[in-house]
């Protein structure tokens, strides 16, 4: 067969793949012209506002140029490549892989192979890669109701930094409820649930991504947000979510197993941790903010350390205030048989505070030795007098 008829042959198998709805993307490789930076092209099927074309990615030494042609222009372009620049053409759809390659005396061969009909591989047609996240924009009413989403499931440019903090919160949520124990995941508490946002991101996620029964309580003071969040929780058929009007003190979270507070201020974050130490949450999860308890304490106990030089400037005040609080936090979460660990967070748009303390229940930890917890006690008496505080918010709620 001659080096045309080879052409045309994987010239049609290109056509017909892509009419067929077949085609996956074209690889050209072995360059031989006269562009000295140039080292390959690749071609995949892309849809740009509602049309489909072909996207040619050329691969530089340096730097990748992405050029996008209608579908007849594009065939007729890798027809010309395949023809005379690249000496080897890799055509892969969702059932054959066709490579055409030039030999070194010019001579053109042609291989067609088989692929598993039983897993086919999908062409995708998104025109930029999109990063996949835990919850989705489109289709989802809440979102729209919140005034994230249009109606076509496109974020505002003005909720992109709430849509990525709501993703953000999800995935780090994501490997701590999917190491609790197997359907041990009953009630969840969000204290100080605000708009919601985060509320019904997790409920979604909890019910129609891990197929979970969880019941998802959120507790906020403002009863117009209450009412707000349950109507939206209504009419998007969301049955076992609530919002409650009241304050984290206030409520009940008896039988809550995922307990949640985010950007709770400052001594309500400790009333948030001791519902769940109380109530015996497998998982405690709180974002602190407002750290005005123990900065009161140090800035009246005046301590003469050290470290005493820092306490002359205000902002270095707020920041160890800031550890300071959490670090006893952590103490007190580990005293109770909680594994704590602290990671950053993206903020709210209203605080910086990017602070996030968790804590995971360990029953062996929690039926320990007096002497592990004897331990822990000592840290916090002597963080205490090292700082000059004299209590701190979760300590006396705890009786500690």
């Amino acid at each position: 067969m001659s080096n045309q008829l080879h052409f045309q042959q994987f010239q049609q198998y290109l056509e017909d793949s892509i009419s067929s709805g077949s085609f996956l993307k074209v690889s050209l490789g072995n360059y031989q012209g006269n562009d000295a930076v140039l080292k390959n092209i690749y071609v995949r099927r892309v849809k740009i506002k509602r049309v489909e074309m072909l996207s040619f990615t050329y691969r530089n030494k340096t730097r990748d140029i992405v050029k996008n042609f209608a579908i007849a222009d594009g065939i007729r372009l890798i027809g010309q490549f395949v023809s005379n620049d690249f000496k080897v053409g890799t055509l892969f759809t969702t059932i054959t892989e066709v490579i055409l390659e030039h030999n070194k005396k010019g001579v053109v061969s042609i291989r067609v192979r088989e692929l598993n009909a039983e897993q086919p591989i999908l062409p995708v047609l998104a025109h930029n890669k999109e990063k996949k996240r835990a919850i989705s924009p489109v289709s989802k009413p809440y979102l729209q109701q919140l005034k994230i989403t249009d109606g076509e499931g496109n974020v505002y440019k003005n909720a992109q930094d709430k849509f990525k903090q709501i993703n953000q919160y999800i995935e780090l949520l994501s490997p701590m409820i999917k190491n609790l124990p197997l359907n041990s995941l009953k009630q969840v508490v969000d204290m100080g649930a605000g708009k919601g946002y985060l509320t019904f991101a997790l409920y979604d996620y909890l019910h129609n991504v891990l197929g979970f029964e969880s019941k998802v309580i959120g507790v906020e003071y403002r009863e117009d947000l209450v009412d707000l969040c349950n109507q939206i929780a209504g009419s998007s058929n969301f049955k076992d979510l609530g919002f409650v009007q009241g304050t984290i003190e206030e409520f009940d979270a008896t039988n809550t197993d995922l307990l949640i507070a985010l950007h709770a201020c400052d001594t309500a974050t400790d009333d948030a941790i001791y519902k769940g130490i109380i109530a015996g949450a497998k998982l405690i999860v709180v974002a602190p903010c407002c750290h005005k308890q123990i900065r009161r304490e140090m800035v009246k106990g005046k301590k003469k350390n050290e470290l005493d030089f820092l306490l002359k400037y205000g902002v270095f005040v707020e920041r160890q205030s800031e550890m300071v609080t959490d670090g006893i936090r952590s103490l007190i979460l580990e005293y109770f048989g909680y594994k704590t660990k602290v990671m950053e967070f993206i903020s709210d748009v209203h605080t910086p505070k990017n602070v996030l303390i968790v804590g995971v229940l360990d029953e062996d930890r929690r039926t320990a030795n007096v002497e592990r917890k004897s331990g822990i006690m000592e840290k916090i008496k002597s963080t205490k007098e090292f700082f000059g505080i004299g209590y701190h918010h979760l300590e006396k709620l705890a009786g500690l």
